[in-house]
């Protein structure tokens, strides 16, 4: 499932909004996701937290960095989908055919 945000906003407010429409076994996240709020929330529905703790948190949680590495395949989807022009500069105006436009190249992507 993809989901748009405005430029200015935190993708970790979209996060449990996805994850309501899905059932995962481990929630690979950098650290942006560090959040107690998210992080309880991914223990109450028993999915493994696979987020690096912020350095500023006074107790660091464990990480299993061994699947942490294992995010590389989301960043080179999205490295694979900015490859198209019409992606990375945003040249639709309109959110729904932006996401349209998202929507069809990510399958394509996953089929080729």
């Amino acid at each position: 499932m993809i989901s748009l945000t405005p430029g200015q906003d935190s993708d970790l407010g979209q996060a449990e909004l996805l994850l309501d429409e899905i059932d995962p076994q481990a929630f690979l996240a950098d650290k942006a996701y560090d959040a107690n709020a998210l992080i309880d929330r991914l223990r109450e529905r028993q999915i493994t937290a696979v987020i690096p703790p912020k350095a500023n948190r006074t107790v660091q949680r464990p990480t299993d960095f061994a699947l942490y590495c294992e995010r590389n395949l989301i960043e080179r989807f999205f490295n694979n989908l900015k490859q198209f022009r019409g992606i990375a500069t945003r040249y639709d105006k309109l959110a729904n055919t932006f996401l349209a436009a998202v929507q069809f190249v990510a399958a394509f992507i996953l089929l080729n």
